[in-house]
């Protein structure tokens, strides 16, 4: 009985779908490095095959555009970073119940500007951008323009968190003269919003990471449209911000009353009297729902 020849150029059965993927993989690369994919080795992979579908017209999925980047050596899959540990802590339920806030210097225009600040403020609930400012440096005037902008946007809270700068807290042990308020605590105070201070970076964790984000994405959008200016810049935010929360922010836990439909007062707090002999007015909850931020003053007794 003659022999069957053996063929060698078989195609091995199974495994289909793993071929699929490489060519799947594969097909695009030339594209992709015509379009330039090297001017973006130092994105990620989502922010990367975003720009390319904005800029060039190139629709690949993120996944597709990771494994390109990772063949180049442009990416670490996170299997292969080393891993951390983190204490998690859940978050605040409502809007607005707790703000994180955190100054982060970094070269913002990399080398086409000095170095600056960048003051970001985080809702803990959502994770969402309430704002973002460019000052030159981490100051307690930088933080009351911040400060008042928020509030002008989207009225008060509950509470700032913060880091235990001297900005936020007096840190002399023996300091002598004053209440023991910095600037900044003391018109938070007059306000009736409370400040807290972390004991460590990983305790405000949100904002940290946040400024890490905004270290990435803010500067390859800063990069991309040319700017090179504090002024340029804090016109360019609230684009960007509108952009980040649309794709990024989550839902709170609960719901509460908007602060507009409360009444707007003035608020101060204590009852002790003033240097003109006049009695600051007591504070009090606004009464139409328990977690209200709003404040409402009571009159005050006395002259």
């Amino acid at each position: 009985m003659p022999e069957l020849p053996v063929t060698t150029n078989r195609k091995p059965r199974g495994n289909s779908g793993h071929d699929k993927a490489e060519s799947a993989v594969t097909m695009p690369e030339s594209a992709v490095t015509f379009t330039g994919i090297r001017n973006y080795a130092d994105f990620g992979p989502t922010l990367a095959a975003e720009k390319l579908r904005e800029r060039h017209g190139l629709s690949l999925a993120k996944e597709t555009v990771r494994q390109l980047m990772i063949g180049a050596g442009f990416w670490v899959p996170r299997k292969l970073r080393p891993p951390k540990v983190h204490q998690p802590r859940n978050r605040r339920a409502c809007l607005g119940e707790l703000v994180q806030i955190d100054g982060s210097d970094h070269a913002w225009f990399e080398d086409r500007a000095p170095a600056c600040t960048l003051l970001v403020f985080v809702d803990d609930a959502t994770s969402r951008l309430m704002a973002l400012r460019f000052v030159p440096t981490e100051s307690a005037f930088a933080y009351f323009e911040a400060t008042r902008a928020y509030l002008e946007g989207h009225g008060k809270p509950v509470a700032f968190y913060s880091d235990k700068a001297s900005v936020f807290r007096v840190n002399r042990p023996n300091a002598t003269g004053g209440d023991g308020y910095t600037q900044f605590g003391r018109a938070l105070f007059e306000l009736n919003i409370d400040s807290l201070c972390a004991n460590s970076s990983q305790a405000k964790g949100r904002v940290e990471r946040m400024n890490g984000t905004l270290q990435d994405r803010l500067v390859k959008e800063l990069r991309l449209r040319r700017i090179s200016s504090q002024a340029d810049a804090n016109a360019f935010v609230a684009v960007f911000v509108a952009d980040f929360n649309a794709r990024f922010a989550k839902p709170p836990r609960s719901d509460f009353k908007p602060i507009a439909q409360c009444a707007p007062m003035r608020t101060w707090r204590g009852s002790s009297p003033g240097a003109n002999g006049a009695r600051y007015r007591k504070a009090s909850r606004c009464s139409t729902t328990r977690r209200c931020t709003c404040w409402r003053t009571s009159p005050s007794t006395g002259a």
